[in-house]
């Protein structure tokens, strides 16, 4: 007889951090009323906490899978979706089929065009909780299950300069590099001096052989965009993330057409038809899924559809409790086009005494490259000190 989902359960979690994401507040910057701050640099929203969704299936022969979920800002409204749409579909189905049961639960809503956004990161949870399940049920790691791993360590690179100034920012990077790394990604949006100054402090204090990136936050028009990458080129830029904002796919493609390095896109697209266009366009140069938002069922198609078009696999990371980054981890080792995975510093190191590994081995990131987990599943579940954050 094969086994049920019986139950399905969301849950809120909320870290508390000492210094808000991107770094310290800016003149005209404050925090509202419900912890949030409107970024100056690119108008974006950002908690002064840490929140993720954590999902939990249960089924009837008493195996229990783990997912996650990107939920920074308005958690709750995950949560409602889990709870009033999704988990009255699930409970009863055989869990071993996750990229059916995504199509099915996908299809629900399509047609009143919620193929996106919460319903998507609500997706996301559900799907990264059933491939844990399966790979509990035959006991092996989920990259097993999507055909087999590629890589044991996965190349990292440092996201995110949080100092308040560029000598520290600068002075911080150099810390890392003496720990291993060697790729640094900085965030326009809080370089207070410029792009071009940032990165010309950093290639000095790091020296020619660091790889430096740069997240312009989607801040851009077109023409902005190329001038601004074409000043940052001489000083050794990696790539240009996300220059444009990001329901501009022409004025994208028109940036990765006139500049001499990669464009880099994709931690806000859930679903390969969200890719397709992009692909198709030949807007970009590096994909970066974000496994918080796609899943794996998403991810793996879109590391397949990346493959395709010769496009390079670099995942994304954001903020959450070190469950979709196991996933992440786990699906991106069974890429074949993988020259590294963003690393945020700030969040995964602190955060890996919320979760234990399922096996022998738990996930880290040393000297430069992660190391995956080598228990069944997704390799790690909450640890007892998660629920202490628990939102009720």
């Amino acid at each position: 007889m094969p086994d049920r989902i019986e139950k399905v359960s969301a849950f809120v979690i909320e870290i508390p951090r000492d210094v808000p994401y991107l770094g310290p507040l800016r003149d005209g910057e404050f925090v509202n009323r419900a912890g949030y701050i409107v970024r100056a640099g690119n108008r974006t929203l950002y908690p002064t906490k840490d929140r993720s969704v954590v999902l939990r299936i249960d089924t009837e022969k008493g195996l229990t899978g783990w997912g996650e979920t990107y939920g920074i800002v308005a958690p709750e409204a995950v949560r409602a979706i889990v709870d009033d749409v999704l988990a009255p579909v699930l409970e009863g189905r055989d869990p071993a089929a996750p990229a059916v049961i995504h199509e099915d639960l996908y299809d629900l809503m399509r047609v009143r065009g919620f193929f996106g956004g919460f319903y998507g990161d609500a997706l996301a949870a559900v799907d990264i909780a059933l491939w844990d399940l399966l790979g509990k049920s035959l006991g092996v790691p989920v990259s097993t299950l999507l055909g087999g791993r590629r890589h044991g360590r996965i190349p990292a690179y440092v996201s995110g300069l949080p100092k308040a100034t560029l000598d520290e920012r600068v002075a911080f990077a150099r810390e890392w590099q003496a720990k291993g790394f060697d790729g640094f990604k900085f965030a326009a949006v809080v370089a207070d001096e410029g792009a071009e100054a940032e990165i010309a402090a950093l290639r000095e204090g790091l020296g020619p052989r660091a790889r430096i990136m740069a997240d312009l936050h989607w801040k851009y028009t077109a023409p902005e965009a190329i001038r601004l990458i074409r000043r940052l080129e001489p000083h050794g830029l990696a790539f240009a993330e996300a220059p444009c904002a990001p329901e501009d796919i022409e004025g994208t493609t028109l940036v990765a057409r006139s500049v001499g390095v990669p464009v880099a896109l994709g931690e806000e697209l859930r679903t390969v038809f969200e890719w397709l266009p992009r692909l198709e366009r030949r807007a970009f140069g590096i994909g970066q899924p974000e496994m918080g938002r796609t899943g794996i069922t998403e991810f793996a198609r879109i590391g397949a559809l990346c493959h395709a078009y010769n496009v390079e696999v670099m995942p994304h990371a954001t903020i959450g409790v070190g469950l979709f980054m196991a996933a992440s981890l786990q699906a991106s080792s069974a890429q074949q086009k993988l020259p590294c995975h963003e690393y945020q510093h700030s969040i995964f190191d602190p955060n890996l005494r919320l979760t234990k590994p399922t096996g022998t081995r738990h996930m880290a990131c040393e000297a430069g490259a992660y190391v995956l987990p080598d228990g069944p599943g997704l390799g790690v579940e909450p640890s007892d000190e998660m629920f202490t954050h628990r939102v009720p």
